[in-house]
């Protein structure tokens, strides 16, 4: 077998599981139920957030926080601060690409 498979769960309980960390990409699944998010962080790499299923809220350094719902990939630059919440009664799946992963980023080299 030459490909491989990443399986990822699926449910309504709050899940962070890191799917593929290599050198051109990490990967990232998460699953929050309401109130639930990550703590506040700056990205330490390109990040692409594809919202799956319900909506995510984001607040980008200082500014107001804005609503991304299933459908929509954001773009989120190196070092940007983030406060990334789901304040909506459904549950919010997400998959979040870092690309590259940050073991192999650096902004000075770019």
């Amino acid at each position: 077998m030459l490909e491989k498979v990443y399986p990822f769960a699926n449910g309504n309980e709050k899940r962070i599981e890191k799917m593929i960390d290599d050198q051109p990409v990490m990967i990232n699944h998460m699953i929050f139920p309401e109130g639930e998010g990550l703590k506040e962080h700056y990205s330490n790499s390109n990040v692409y957030m594809i919202v799956i299923k319900g909506a995510v809220t984001l607040q980008l350094d200082d500014q107001e926080p804005h609503r991304y719902e299933a459908g929509q990939i954001i773009n989120i630059p190196y070092h940007v601060k983030m406060n990334v919440n789901n304040r909506d009664p459904e549950i919010l799946e997400i998959f979040v690409i870092k690309a590259p992963g940050p073991a192999f980023y650096h902004p000075d080299k770019q």
